[in-house]
């Protein structure tokens, strides 16, 4: 299994825009240097976080996914982004798996966030995704999912990890940070996986701060890649496979994990 080239794309997102914000992320990947595997934006990336179902929603066939489908095409890797969709009358905070062939994997977000009105008004998904790129085993959640352990936990079964990467795309607020990174750090400790953390930068249109803090922390729990707090940033690393395979085998804790089920 090859090193993965992975991209962290933090950047403000102008509220309720999405020709805007598209236009903006458009930009930011077609200047991102080098080629990449994988590039993860933050959620709602052409909206902001907004319970403006009725304004911002839009359907699969619409311009986000277009773009998401273009842009990963153009930069021939898989993009990762969520989006708020409308869907057979119900409305999904949707993440995004997008491949450059045009075929993708969607997740829609369990935990829907109680300080504001999505759980009211949107649908949360039943159930998890493990998407497979370049031979990674890759497990995408979004935002308020961060808080729930047990909705990401790995599992072990015969030698076999679930998954090798945990991705978390967000709209985190700055008055919560220090919970973001710790989270992010305890869940590339429970889990022997690394952990990639997105989070917008700037103010929302209900005047809620963000200050980025996007990571991609060790399987020991130690930071690899940060940002510059409420910068933006386009932050790239690669995942060593090896650096994964030795660390399992030296601290092989997966054999001794809990079995339970989800209901």
């Amino acid at each position: 299994m090859p090193d993965l080239h992975v991209t962290l794309v933090q950047s403000d997102i102008s509220w309720e825009d999405p020709e805007k914000n598209l236009g903006h992320f458009g930009r930011l990947i077609d200047d991102i240097p080098g080629p990449t595997d994988l590039i993860v934006l933050p959620e709602m990336f052409n909206t902001g976080f907004s319970d403006h179902v009725k304004k911002c929603a839009e359907s699969m066939d619409g311009p986000a996914i277009a773009f998401l489908r273009e842009r990963s095409a153009g930069k021939n890797c898989m993009i990762m982004a969520s989006v708020l969709i409308e869907e057979g009358g119900y409305y999904f905070n949707r993440l995004i798996c997008m491949r450059p062939d045009g075929l993708f994997s969607q997740y829609d977000k369990r935990h829907l966030f109680r300080l504001s009105n999505e759980y009211k008004i949107m649908k949360g998904g039943r159930e998890k995704i493990i998407v497979n790129w370049k031979g990674w085993n890759i497990l995408p959640l979004v935002c308020y999912d961060l808080r729930f352990p047990v909705w990401s936990k790995n599992t072990w079964q015969n030698g076999k990890y679930e998954y090798d990467i945990l991705v978390y795309v967000a709209n985190w607020p700055a008055s919560r940070s220090s919970v973001w990174k710790s989270l992010l750090h305890a869940r590339a400790i429970e889990n022997l996986s690394y952990v990639i953390g997105v989070n917008r930068i700037g103010e929302d249109g209900c005047k809620t701060a963000h200050k980025g803090n996007s990571l991609i922390i060790g399987l020991e729990g130690r930071v690899l890649c940060s940002s510059e707090e409420g910068m933006p940033a386009i932050m790239q690393y690669t995942l060593s496979h090896q650096r994964l395979f030795e660390f399992r085998e030296t601290y092989p804790f997966a054999a001794d994990w809990d079995h339970f089920t989800i209901h």
